[in-house]
């Protein structure tokens, strides 16, 4: 077919970080460019539901906790807890209003961004009708549109469990969250993940008690070992209880005058709380495209499989961000959104860089770039550490942080850094120095070297790499 025989040149289903990047970089080309969103406003699960919902509620929680400003260990200036009387106890209302703010803000800057592209933006839900067709049940009816090349940017939804229901009220997946009514005085968080920690941590911040429950041995396995002992430690002080290497076999409501969820798991024990989190994994949200007629096809968990440049089985189409799996990151979904575009159109573009850094909003922060520890073990990599405790930082002082830290992990024979690993106040800023340094293939020399404004978290660097040099002395 001829390509001017087409409605447009590039659809994005969804409107996420990656449907975005990708609508944006192919309208700067000069293409023709739609985006269908099934919900009333732009931004995706990333704006509604997760990225910046659960990190603007991370930042009411430590304001309201008395542990803002940098004090994400929960400490006061001198160093001591807080008195439990003197923390304010927010109500739902005070801490999701701040959520609210933050969002329609950024529906203002997304719709603005999407409007000066002169990019379209159609309100409906879509369904494959053949490859390049697309049928939109919108409010005003059914519309058909025609795409030369289609980016499906649907993301995804919470898993659903199979040996429990989701009620909404008592029993709420990570989606549901921000419906919740009340802070609760207890919670049962099913799932050791990323969502399960960050948001068992919040909790535990504004002094609900809080059980973690989950059928590994440890949560996060992906971050370096020593970072997830400092924060599973600095959770436990905050009274969360961690039940791993457990599973769940029932979730029942207990009505007896004020509700009670009880949670009964594969070894007897019983447990009980007013409220149960599940995060239990996601699954991408391409269960209601009719693939099939796309002649595309899933896998068991929803997501789809894409080569180098992004693209599906069918080459005119393309996915991105969390649907197509790993690292399922905002910050990579935009950049894959990115380079699927420039795909279609034929724009060389370099591949994204694997130095990207990881960060986890728990209480405290958490953050990487490059291998941990057990990584380089596993491959026979000689290596050594580096290590500055905020403690030793003039910086840490002031912030009132003595239990953040930072590692790097440094190649024995060569020098290169090797990993980047830090835990604390502003551990996801404080990587990217060490991912600027890791991607130019630096290493220990360049931190030795190098002038770090003073006071500053950044100084750990230097004496990090003042530590590493000394046991590279050995």
């Amino acid at each position: 077919m001829n390509p001017m025989t087409f409605d447009y040149d590039l659809v994005c289903i969804g409107s996420g970080p990656a449907g975005q990047r990708g609508a944006v970089q192919a309208a700067k080309l000069g293409k023709r460019v739609a985006i269908i969103e099934k919900h009333r406003a732009v931004g995706g699960v990333c704006l509604h539901t997760g990225t910046i919902p659960s990190k603007t509620f991370r930042e009411a929680v430590l304001s309201f906790a008395n542990i803002a400003n940098g004090l994400s260990n929960g400490v006061s200036p001198d160093g001591h807890e807080p008195a439990k009387s003197t923390r304010c106890k927010p109500n739902a209302g005070e801490l999701f209003g701040r959520v609210g703010s933050i969002v329609d803000s950024e529906i203002t800057v997304q719709d603005d961004q999407l409007s000066r592209n002169d990019i379209d933006v159609i309100e409906g839900a879509a369904v494959f009708t053949d490859p390049h067709t697309l049928c939109i049940d919108t409010t005003d009816g059914q519309r058909t549109i025609t795409s030369a090349n289609i980016l499906i940017s649907v993301g995804t939804k919470p898993s659903p469990p199979r040996d429990f229901a989701i009620d909404g009220q008592f029993v709420i997946n990570s989606d549901d969250i921000f419906k919740v009514q009340e802070i609760p005085r207890s919670v049962i968080v099913i799932g050791c993940g990323v969502i399960g920690i960050e948001y068992a941590s919040m909790f535990a911040a504004l002094g609900v008690n809080v059980t973690v429950v989950d059928g590994r041995k440890r949560p996060l396995e992906f971050l370096d070992g020593e970072i997830i002992d400092e924060l599973v430690h600095q959770m436990r002080d905050r009274g969360v209880l961690f039940r791993l290497g457990e599973t769940v076999e029932a979730v029942d409501v207990k009505k007896n005058g004020r509700s009670t969820v009880v949670v009964s798991l594969g070894s007897g024990k019983r447990l009980a709380a007013e409220l149960a989190l599940v995060c239990a994994g996601r699954v991408g949200a391409t269960d209601s495209l009719d693939l099939e007629a796309a002649g595309l096809e899933a896998d068991e968990r929803g997501r789809l499989l894409v080569d180098e440049n992004f693209r599906t089985t069918q080459h005119h189409i393309f996915a991105a961000g969390d649907v197509i799996g790993y690292p399922s990151l905002a910050a990579t979904s935009s950049e894959q959104g990115r380079l699927a575009a420039c795909a279609a159109f034929g724009v060389n573009a370099k591949p994204m860089s694997k130095h990207f850094p990881i960060g986890v909003y728990s209480v405290p922060e958490v953050s990487m770039v490059g291998a941990p520890e057990h990584e380089l073990t596993e491959k026979k990599i000689p290596y050594e550490t580096g290590v500055a405790r905020f403690r030793e930082i003039a910086r840490g002082h002031i912030l009132g942080d003595n239990t953040g830290f930072l590692k790097l992990n440094i190649h024995r024979e060569d020098r290169r850094l090797l990993g980047v690993h830090a835990i604390g106040t502003g551990a996801t800023e404080l990587i990217h120095i060490g991912q600027c340094v890791y991607a130019m293939g630096g290493g220990l020399d360049y931190f030795l070297e190098t002038v770090f404004n003073y006071p500053t978290l950044a100084e750990c660097y230097k004496v990090a790499a003042l530590d590493a040099h000394n046991k590279l002395l050995l």
